[in-house]
């Protein structure tokens, strides 16, 4: 036997693992995949945050309108397809949650997005129900049919209209709708503006006033209206009329005229001819006594103060002074001086000047002494030489044979 023994290799002694229990097993993996999907989670969620907070598709401003009654899908599909959204996914998933979350729900309607618009931005625009919207512009002294006609003329309105209303029945302003808006529902509304107005104004009425209803108000009101275009003048445009209807005299205004021939078309498309001026028609007031039946147009609100806070004048008559506004008289004699210089500065030569407060004289006017307004037929014909108190003052009313100018 040799010195040297051979080597024998014996193993690593082992050490036995405990086996840990099934449930701390499972609890593990639980973890390992929890984690695993937080990352993939925690990565979707950036990516769809970098896309839906990032700068949106549009190149320029865009107005779309979303129908009414189209629910979350629907309205995700038209902005992606109006090139508003890039993903209709995620940007119907971040409505459902905001919805679930904050009960802010979509509201269809016509928007106006601007260029490069988020999700996060069109969600918010869409959500806030801040819809576009146009103004309806109604001009002071306009009749309820051209209010009518303008408002057909509003594409962005629907509805036909079922009546034109009174005349005078609705209040002229700018009022703000938006696409869709019922044309019948936007005249009520100007009605009820109106009935407002009257109800609080008509308090203001002096107790002395020969106005007595509140259609009187309103008709003497659209005929201060039609009369002149200058604001500050209105006060002293009503004060003639009223004072004329203290006087008794007819109040001869071109525009009841006018009123009586086309009705609501509103404009005469020529001068009123003197065969019209002795036409009988019920808002004649060169024939008819007092106020017309009813006002000729809509006045607006400066025209109503007007005549129930009226200048203090002892006016009757007034006449374009050539630069835009009038000039007043309280004598005929007075008026036929301011006609002159009318008549002068509209290179009219001796045309005879006409006893009336329209703004001028009619164009077939005969050429003899103007006659003076003719006195109310229910009071007895004054004679030559009467007067009359007008705010305090007698005031001479002339009295010639002929009732028309």
């Amino acid at each position: 036997m040799s010195d040297e023994e051979p080597i024998t290799r014996v193993s690593e002694p082992e050490i036995p693992r405990r086996r840990r229990p099934v449930l701390l097993r499972l609890l593990g993996r639980a973890l390992l995949w929890l984690v695993i999907l937080s990352v993939v989670a925690g990565g979707a969620l950036g990516w769809g945050w970098l896309n839906f907070t990032a700068p949106g598709p549009l190149t320029a401003n865009k107005v779309v309108n979303l129908p009414k009654g189209a629910d979350r899908a629907t309205i995700a599909a038209a902005l992606k397809d109006q090139g508003v959204i890039s993903d209709i996914r995620l940007f119907s998933g971040a409505a459902a949650l905001d919805e679930a979350l904050r009960h802010a729900r979509l509201k269809p309607g016509e928007y106006e997005f601007p260029a490069s618009a988020s999700m996060e931005d069109v969600l918010a625009i869409v959500i806030s129900g801040r819809f576009l919207t146009y103004k309806v512009t109604i001009p002071e002294g306009w009749t309820s049919q051209m209010v009518v006609n303008r408002l057909m003329e509003h594409e962005e309105m629907d509805g036909a209209v079922s009546k034109v209303p009174d005349e005078g029945a609705l209040l002229p302003d700018t009022y703000i709708v938006t696409r869709g808006y019922p044309r019948d529902k936007l005249l009520a509304e100007m009605a009820a503006a109106q009935t407002k107005l009257l109800d609080q104004e008509w308090p203001r009425l002096s107790a002395d006033s020969p106005i007595k209803t509140k259609n009187d108000l309103v008709t003497l009101a659209s005929i201060v209206e039609k009369e002149t275009g200058v604001a500050e003048e209105r006060p002293m445009v009503a004060s003639v009329f009223l004072n004329r209807l203290v006087a008794k005299m007819r109040l001869q205004s071109d525009p009841t005229v006018i009123y009586g021939l086309v009705g609501g078309k509103g404009k005469l498309d020529h001068a009123i001819t003197r065969d019209e001026l002795d036409q009988q028609t019920p808002y004649n007031t060169y024939q008819i006594d007092g106020l017309p039946p009813g006002p000729i147009a809509n006045p607006g609100k400066a025209a109503i103060e007007a005549v129930l806070n009226p200048a203090k004048s002892t006016y009757l008559y007034f006449v374009a002074n050539g630069s835009g506004g009038h000039a007043f008289a309280t004598t005929l004699d007075e008026h036929n001086a301011n006609v002159k210089k009318w008549r002068a500065l509209n290179g009219d030569g001796d045309a005879t000047p006409a006893a009336t407060p329209a703004q001028k004289p009619a164009a077939a006017a005969p050429a003899a002494a103007a006659p003076a307004p003719a006195p109310a037929a229910t009071t007895a014909d004054p004679k030559p030489g009467t007067t009359v108190i007008i705010n305090g003052k007698k005031v001479p009313i002339p009295l010639l044979k002929k009732k028309v100018p």
